[in-house]
This record gives structure tokens, sequence and C-alpha cells, in this order.
């Protein structure tokens, strides 16, 4: 797309000029700045120069217009909220009437810059900018749909709010932007599933989340990503947390495709809160690349980060986990764990904890291992009847079951349980 094709696309799209203009600012960037760096990544040999095309969708009435992939989904009846993106337009939103009297906003990108033009403007690409590479760039630039959500100060959230981007189309801009805003003393969840409708669906999923936890605020951020084996996910997480205030991460890496994310959590405020889970499974040819980050700025601030993740057949993996004290953060505490299970010979696994420190009044660690599944637990549960791909199965659950089972929200954690036996070839 050229400069006045972007204009045009995004006037009939009645976007305000001052983003009409950061559009045009990031489609000029893009095209002179290079792509991230990526840990042991060739990041250049995957396909992520075509952004796909706008497709335009028609809105849905009700629930009864959604594919069965979505129905399967939702909870019904819808408690909190729901958007749903499907393509590169979003197609349905609910809000419940007692939320949306205390002042909560749950709507897509494109109508939250017109209707909420002050917050949005205040808030959007002020975590992740697109001067930091060409694919952030390109994301500014043509993101569509996406999902606006914000809670006042003081409202707390009790039902979580749900969004589901679902792509059944080759070829098509599939770049959904999340823009979370928590006001102070605030308490949210939210809980979205990334989905393909068949697998061999090609496309670039460009997307970015933005959180901005306010003072004292509580924010879960559950987030599954169940991707086509011919499509390729670039995804970047960011929160800014700030004083006192604490954002959860929840991360299911089960996409069939090339996989790269990085999740990223600035601690800004004293005594702010960081805490990542990430589950990944990698199966075929995979190439996958999971990055969690904590930086922290604020005194007496805590970061935990653990990932699992599990290598079959011949996929590969790079497990990133990186630490940054900065200098002034005294008292701070950041811990971290990646461990990688490897199912066959073939398959690879890397785990790179990074610890970097600039304070010395700090309590810092990680934990890393990187091993083949235990042949003599397999030989045990065999030697008692059970099958050899049963016994796999039950070693494999065995060794992410420790992070499932801390998911504080039973909907996920019920959800990523039957992801896995997907995944693994069960049901």
């Amino acid at each position: 797309m050229n400069v006045d094709d972007l204009r045009a696309w995004s006037s009939a799209k009645d976007e305000p000029r001052w983003l009409i203009e950061r559009r045009v600012h990031a489609l000029e960037l893009a095209g002179t700045l290079e792509l991230p760096k990526v840990e042991k990544i060739k990041l250049e040999k995957w396909d992520i120069y075509e952004s796909g095309d706008y497709k335009a969708e028609n809105a849905w009435s009700g629930l009864e217009d959604a594919p069965e992939v979505v129905r399967d989904l939702v909870a019904s009846p819808v408690k909190g909220g729901l958007i749903v993106q499907f393509n590169s337009d979003v197609v349905y939103t609910k809000l419940s009437e007692s939320l949306a009297a205390q002042g909560v906003i749950l709507t897509d990108l494109h109508t939250a810059a017109k209707e909420h033009e002050e917050l949005v403007q205040r808030y959007l690409f002020q975590a992740v900018k697109p001067e930091e590479h060409s694919l952030s760039a390109a994301h500014s630039a043509l993101w569509s749909g996406g999902v606006f959500l914000y809670v006042p100060d003081g409202v707390e959230v009790e039902a979580p709010i749900q969004a589901i981007f679902l792509n059944d189309t080759s070829g098509v801009r599939f770049a959904p932007h999340i823009l979370i805003v928590a006001g102070s003393n605030s308490k949210i969840s939210y809980v979205d599933h990334c989905i393909s409708s068949r697998d061999d669906i090609k496309v670039l999923h460009n997307g970015v989340v933005e959180v901005f936890a306010g003072a004292g605020s509580k924010v879960q951020v559950a987030s599954v990503h169940q991707l086509a084996a011919a499509t390729t996910d670039f995804t970047q997480r960011r929160a800014v947390v700030l004083a006192d205030g604490g954002v959860e991460w929840i991360v299911g890496e089960m996409n069939n495709g090339y996989t790269a994310s990085d999740t990223k959590t600035l601690l800004q405020g004293n005594g702010s809160i960081s805490d990542t889970k990430v589950i990944a499974i990698g199966s075929g040819d995979q190439k996958l690349s999971y990055t969690t980050q904590a930086q922290h700025f604020g005194r007496s601030s805590v970061s935990q980060m653990i990932t699992r993740a599990v290598m079959r057949e011949e996929a590969t993996a790079i497990i990133n986990g990186i630490t940054k004290i900065e200098k002034g953060a005294t008292n701070c505490d950041g811990q971290q764990t990646e461990r990688v299970l490897m199912l066959s010979p073939k398959a690879r696994g890397d785990a790179n904890p990074i610890l970097l420190i600039d304070e010395d009044d700090v309590t810092a660690g990680h934990a890393a291992s990187v091993g083949q599944v235990n042949a003599e637990q397999i030989y045990y549960l065999m030697s008692r009847g059970i099958s050899r791909s049963e016994a796999e199965y039950l070693v494999i659950f065995g060794f992410l079951a420790p992070v499932i089972s801390e998911i504080p929200l039973e909907g996920v954690r019920s959800h990523l349980q039957d992801v896995v036996e997907k995944k693994l070839g069960r049901s």
C-alpha cells in the first residue's frame, strides 16, 4: 500500500487527522528500518514481507452468525464483554449494561479513535513505538480492527472481557492492535483467542498488545494463539505498570506455524508487580522464538517469569528470558525460569536466561533446563500397560501442569488443557 492509498483507506474509516498522519509517518518509516533482531533466528527468511490486503467484513447481528469455532469459545450468556474480529474487521461487540454504566469502554480501535479521541491519542503506540523496527512500523501504519478496553479509576470488573480474532482467508491483512488502559485502583481480566479456521491459511499476523496499568490496578491478560501452519505469527506484547500496580500475563503459544513473540513489562512505579506464564508446544518443522522481559525502574518492584515449552518431531525453539534492573531500582526482586522438553532426537530447544543488573541492593535469579523426555518414565508407564503415546502424553502434561495449574482464570485453564491435547494429536 502506498501513501495515497493509505490516506484514502484511513479517511474512509473516518479516522481523525492525527491518526492518519501517524499512519503515513509509520509507513514511511517501515521502508527505512531494519527487521527486529531475534536471538538465533533468521527472521529475513520467514514469510514476513506481505502485510496482506484489507478485507471488509459485514457486522454480525448476533452470535448466531458466528462460525462454530467462535461459538465454541464463547461462554453463554456473555457476562462481561465480548468483541470479535473476523479477518480485517471487528464484526461483533457486546458489553454488559452494568459495566457500561460504570464507564467501562469496549469497542474497536477505529471507533475509539473517533469517540474517545483524547484517551486513544494519549496512549496509542506509547509502549510499542513504530520507530523500533520495520515490523512495528508496518503494524503502526496498517493495523485494522483491534480492541480498545478502558476501565475507569476504582472500577473492578469481575467477569472477564473476551476477544476473538478469527482468520479464514489467505492473503488478507490480519494485524489487530489491542489497547488496554486500566485506571488507578481498577481491576480487569482480558482474555483473547487468535485462531485460524483451517491449517492451510497463509497470512502474516503482525499483532501488538499495549497495556497501561494505573497506580494500584490489577490487570490480567490471557492470550491463546492457535494459528495455521502456513501462517507466520509475529506478536509484541508490552505493559507499563505504575506504582503498586500489577500485570499478569498468561500466554498459550499453540500455533502450527513459525512464531516469534516478545512479552515485556516495564515496571515504572515503586512496588509494581509483573507475573508472566508462557506455555508452548512446537511440532513438525516449526521455528519458534519466545522472549519474556521485565525491566525494573521502580523501587521494590517484583517480576516473575516462567516459560515451559515442549518440542516434538523437528521443531526448534529459542526461549529468551531477560530481567533488567535499572540503576536506582533498589530492593527489587526479579526471578525467571525457562524449561524445554524435547520429545524427539531431531527436536531442538535453547533456553537463554539473561540478568542485566545495574543496582546492588536487589535480588535476582534464574533457572534453565533443556532435556529429552525421561526414557525411564516412559518405560515405567508402559510396563503398567499404558501405550507409548499415552505415556508420552502423561509425561508432557506432567511437565506443563505446574504452570497450567497456577493460571487463576478457570476458563483459560480448562481451555489451555483442551488445546494442549489437540496440539498433541489427541482430539
